[in-house]
């Protein structure tokens, strides 16, 4: 199909479906207009249409839309039975949500001391220097670098991030955790000093291996620390 352009929002036809692009620069109440004009003229004229449902792609570009404004648009498509919504896409973000995912994308260093009962969560990756004593919980929502001294309990990918990894020296640890898998220490099963990293392996448990592998599991903690 070949691009229909108005002045508030413009058709654009690819491979994969279907994209309205709206203008930033367009009054909402035009893109209303014209978005109702452009479904109608599509719907009369669904001969063109193969399929029982045909999505759209909605591209705002530096418009984020409010709550409000996308569900007016999602009451126009509403009216269509064979039209619907595949997703609403912009190109920038809320200052809060960039925020977040830098906070999320960080290494953070922390030296506290984390004692019996204390629960210290970390969001994103931890280079945790300090101790965790008997009955604390190190927790983080990525991996967890350990330099400290863990006598407690040592968490990564919480609460589900099963692609975290624990580093360092566990051996005197009462549990590691990632994700939802546990591992707790006791006489009978003990951490191994020669794989010092904790991860989740293909049969969906805790395994342990050398530093020297770490590298080819995850090698993408390398390009972060600017390794190679």
């Amino acid at each position: 199909m070949s691009d229909l352009a108005n002045e508030a929002i413009s058709l654009k036809g690819h491979k994969d479906g279907y994209e309205i692009v709206l203008r930033s620069a367009a009054k909402f109440s035009d893109i209303e207009q014209e978005l109702k004009q452009l479904l109608d003229h599509l719907y009369k004229d669904n001969s063109k249409f193969d399929a029982d449902q045909v999505d759209f792609k909605i591209q705002t570009g530096n418009w984020l839309l409010s709550a409000d404004e996308k569900k007016k648009i999602e009451d126009i498509f509403a009216n269509y039975p064979l039209f619907s919504i595949h997703r609403i896409k912009a190109d920038v973000i809320l200052k809060d949500d960039a925020a977040a995912i830098i906070e999320k994308n960080m290494i953070h260093a922390n030296a506290d001391i984390i004692r019996n009962g204390q629960i210290k969560t970390i969001d994103g990756d931890v280079l945790f220097m300090g101790t965790v004593h008997e009955g604390g919980i190190l927790q983080a929502t990525g991996n967890v670098y350990l330099l400290g001294k863990a006598e407690g309990i040592v968490s990564a990918g919480f609460p589900d991030n099963n692609s975290a990894v624990i580093v360092g020296d566990v051996t005197h640890a009462q549990q590691v955790r990632i994700a939802d898998l546990v591992t707790i220490f006791d006489d009978e099963v003990q951490p191994d000093e020669s794989k010092p990293v904790v991860f989740v392996n293909d049969l969906h448990k805790l395994a342990y291996l050398r530093m020297d592998e770490l590298k080819k599991l995850r090698p993408k903690i390398y390009a972060k620390f600017g390794g190679f």
